[in-house]
């Protein structure tokens, strides 16, 4: 089976839009030391990701 990621760098933030994986890649940046306020889950609708801890946008 093929797992895919999309992350993107965008204004020095680091956005998740796909993740086929197992591990949550959101909390295993912030386990590597990137704060959430620098991660975006840019699979949500803005209106979503303002109520998780991680960036809006």
């Amino acid at each position: 089976m093929t797992a895919y990621l999309h992350l993107d760098i965008r204004n020095e933030k680091i956005w998740i839009f796909y993740n086929s994986t197992e591990h949550d890649i959101g909390a295993d940046l912030v386990d590597l030391g990137v704060p959430k306020q620098d991660i975006v889950l840019g699979f949500y609708p803005p209106f979503i990701r303002e109520m998780t801890d991680y960036a809006v946008g």
